[in-house]
């Protein structure tokens, strides 16, 4: 990383210290230039006395990463990092063992600082300690360097542990302290980042059961997303819009959204928002129509001209689960809520309450096939997964099923 007195100034300017600051009344102005312009060697003490007041380790000034090498080694550890959730295998241990020898040496600089932010992200991954201090580091680094958006990002995440701790309140606490500092540092902050805090703080609004605060915030994005032609976030800010529509109700908004959804799709080539709008559709079929037959039309006709992935699996299954119910195939029904595994990624209320009420529905199937052990089993199962939840349809439709089955 450059010369020590590279390093020096360097570190002297990220912590905007003047000469005559860093030099204190131990060194004269002049003699630090001679330092940082690789002119004079500094004693141990003076060394030691330049580390102290910038704030570092001696070790770190002595210490040099090649910057190349660093660059080679993100690269790598960049392809590692990216790849997606469902077809993860021993990324992340790649990703430890690959930066780890350099850990206690990236000081400054971008590289250090993203490889810091990786490798914590990492850790956190592998449930291993330390990722918190790591992540604390590359975000001092980020902010000495501006780089407002990796900043945020790092503070996105550290909500984010919350949320995945299904603690929603202290998550959204903390998005929003994050999101507090981001703004303040620069009055603005650039509309990635934030498309990234709107599309968040509306997801843990509704997570809290603050739907009003969630549709406000939800709103401005979209606005906002369409002020700026920057279309970052839309179709997951659309999607809230519809599930939102959809618990109310409200089919004009419903199908607007969906259209929305779908035109993003076919514009940006996105079979992943496309999908989403056939399974808002049978969803709505089986959850608030109650027209079976039609949605299990659907089901065998939209899943079987797209390709599935992992993650689409349990929503499949969900669903044809649910019209086979319908349709008084309980047997049938009860084989495809048997194959629903919830992913592990998985952790807002939402999505958790429609999965929750595979089990509501199994206890009915047990029921019509006079099997009130299993029923009484299964929808007590529902009961305790849903009594944390927010306020859903879902929630509803489970509590309301507890007592039409110990009522028989």
């Amino acid at each position: 990383m450059g010369t020590l007195g590279e390093r020096i100034r360097t570190l002297r300017k990220q912590r905007k210290m003047t000469l005559e600051a860093l030099a204190g009344d131990q060194l004269t102005k002049g003699m630090l230039s001679l330092i940082e312009n690789n002119k004079a060697n500094p004693s141990m003490e003076s060394l030691s006395y330049i580390a102290e007041r910038l704030g570092v380790e001696m070790s770190e000034l002595l210490e040099e990463n090649d910057t190349q090498e660093l660059r080679e080694v993100l690269k790598t550890a960049e392809q590692l990092f990216i790849v997606d959730f469902d077809e993860l295998t021993d990324e992340h241990g790649k990703i430890l063992d690959l930066v780890g020898p350099y850990v206690e040496k990236l000081t400054q600089g971008y590289e250090a600082a993203r490889l810091l932010d990786i490798y914590g992200r990492s850790l956190y991954y592998e449930k291993q300690d330390g990722w918190q201090e790591l992540l604390d580091k590359a975000a001092d680094i980020y902010d000495q360097m501006n780089i407002t958006r990796r900043f945020a990002a790092v503070g996105i995440f550290r909500s984010l542990v919350k949320f995945t701790e299904h603690d929603y309140n202290a998550a959204l606490e903390l998005l929003l302290a994050e999101r507090s500092q981001a703004e303040a540092r620069n009055g603005l902050i650039d509309p990635l980042t934030r498309l990234d805090f709107d599309y968040l703080e509306a997801v843990l609004h509704y997570a809290v059961g603050n739907a009003e605060e969630a549709i406000r915030v939800m709103n401005e994005g979209i606005e906002y997303s369409k002020e700026k032609q920057v279309f970052y976030r839309i179709d997951h800010l659309y999607r809230l819009a519809t599930f939102h529509a959809m618990m109310n109700e409200d089919v004009e908004a419903m199908e607007y959204y969906e259209r929305k959804i779908e035109l993003y799709g076919e514009f940006a080539d996105d079979e992943e928002a496309i999908l989403f709008t056939k399974f808002a559709r049978v969803h709505y079929l089986t959850s608030y129509k109650k027209e079976y037959k039609k949605a299990l039309d659907l089901i065998n006709g939209h899943y079987g001209e797209v390709h599935l992935t992992k993650s689409h699996r349990p929503y499949s299954y969900m669903e044809k689960g649910k019209a086979l119910y319908g349709l008084g195939k309980y047997e049938e029904a009860l084989a495809c809520f048997g194959k629903i595994v919830i992913a592990d990624y998985v952790h807002h209320p939402f999505d958790l309450s429609i999965f929750y009420e595979k089990d509501a529905y199994a206890a009915l199937c047990h029921q019509a096939l006079g099997d009130e052990v299993e029923a009484i089993r299964s929808i007590d199962i529902a009961v305790n997964n849903i009594s944390d939840m927010p306020h859903t349809p879902y929630k509803d439709f489970i509590m309301d099923t507890n007592l039409l089955i110990r009522r028989t």
